[in-house]
């Protein structure tokens, strides 16, 4: 990895694409666990309570979107080397596997996981080795406690999580410990761009980094307060922070 920084008390790696797929498939053969988090502007505002299990030192948080590659700017005068985001990075950690990659999908609505498997098989070659949606059947397994035995019986190498924040990034840090997957990342609205649930920007778009309005223009109730409201919040709680750790008063 090549360094850090530290945005609203997070410590966010400032590496490439590139780097960092080959880091996680080193660890993934050594059967090392990785935990990754994407830290775009609404990470950084729902998962403050979080923030002491981030510690743990198998998470790794990257980060995602054009907001927080400007709040590196504004408080440390230097940018991140790439845009790291999972529905553009998981693509490119299976093409640069050497071998295929047992994948569980965990969240989404019922059969949207599945969709999102066959073009996982069919687009990358990746093998899926089970689906548990985020709804009723997410309900059952936890309250029975089946659910980590269910994941590590299917003998994955990486799970995806996709419950949005804070959810995702809650419930892995609650089961680090549990599941044995080398390799788990939260991925939020990847299951529903894999199975065509919802339309990524065009390309020139996403190079203009302007992907954040295009999900504006389509999702305006649901997306308008992330970026009116809570971005006035992430930048507050960015510049607050300074360049250090945030205060442990300040996570609760």
């Amino acid at each position: 990895m090549d360094d850090t920084l530290y945005l609203g008390g997070y410590r966010i790696l400032r590496t490439d694409a590139a780097t960092l797929a080959d880091e996680l498939i080193a660890a993934c053969e050594r059967r090392e666990k990785r935990r990754v988090l994407f830290a775009n502007t609404n990470f950084i505002v729902q998962c403050r309570k979080l923030l002491p299990a981030m510690a743990r030192p198998s998470v790794r948080i990257v980060n995602d979107g054009i907001g927080v590659d400007l709040a590196a700017w504004l408080v440390h005068r230097r940018r991140f080397a790439d845009n790291l985001n999972g529905t553009d990075f998981i693509p490119r950690l299976c093409r640069t596997s050497r071998r295929p990659l047992r994948i569980f999908l965990l969240g989404a609505r019922p059969g949207v996981a599945e969709r999102a498997a066959r073009r996982l098989a069919i687009d990358y070659g990746q093998p899926v080795v089970g689906c548990c949606d985020g709804y009723d059947e997410f309900a059952a397994l936890s309250g029975r406690g089946e659910l980590a035995a269910r994941i590590n019986a299917s003998g994955a190498d990486l799970v995806l999580v996709a419950f949005g924040n804070p959810m995702q990034e809650q419930w892995m840090l609650d089961n680090d410990d549990a599941i044995d997957a080398p390799l788990m990342f939260g991925v939020g609205a990847l299951f529903d761009f894999l199975a065509g649930e919802a339309r990524r920007a065009p390309a020139w778009v996403r190079k203009a980094r302007l992907e954040w309005l295009f999900r504006l223009c389509c999702e305006p109730r649901r997306l308008l307060r992330r970026y009116t409201v809570d971005i006035v919040a992430f930048l507050s709680i960015c510049l607050a922070a300074g360049k250090g750790t945030a205060a442990t008063e300040s996570i609760s």
